[in-house]
């Protein structure tokens, strides 16, 4: 049996994912406590996958503490669940419109776990996509 991690971002303003796995859900870490790019006119019809989201999110927000401390506790889990033989586990990341922020933190938790775990399963969902400002 393979471990397959599901991350998804989302808005708040919609509800929190549920968990069509029936492990009654996973983490959920609410990014709205990070400064919001989409505030800022330059980024309101961006989203967390463009690039100058991503550096400015990188270099004027505390993400980079927020995700130090989440891929903390989300790599003690993945290796917890990998022993002992569990095969799903989800982790959501929320924001306001689930555009920015969200989309970052998704992103950036993939990245993180596939460097250090090639042999679990990943798939990536940004849920709420219908909700992101567009020109």
């Amino acid at each position: 049996m393979s471990l397959t991690v599901t991350l998804q971002s989302f808005s708040y303003k919609k509800g929190i994912p549920t968990d069509p796995y029936g492990n009654g859900g996973g983490f959920v870490f609410d990014c709205r406590g990070i400064y919001n790019p989409g505030r800022l006119e330059p980024f309101k019809t961006k989203n967390g996958l463009d690039q100058e989201v991503q550096d400015f999110i990188d270099s004027q927000t505390e993400m980079q503490y927020f995700l130090k401390h989440t891929f903390g506790i989300v790599e003690l889990t993945v290796k917890s669940y990998l022993e002992r033989g569990f095969d799903h586990l989800q982790v959501c990341f929320g924001c306001t419109g689930g555009q920015h922020r969200s989309v970052y933190a998704t992103e950036k938790i993939t990245e993180y776990l596939q460097s250090r775990f090639p042999e679990v399963t990943l798939i990536k969902e940004h849920t709420n996509q219908e909700n992101w400002v567009k020109q």
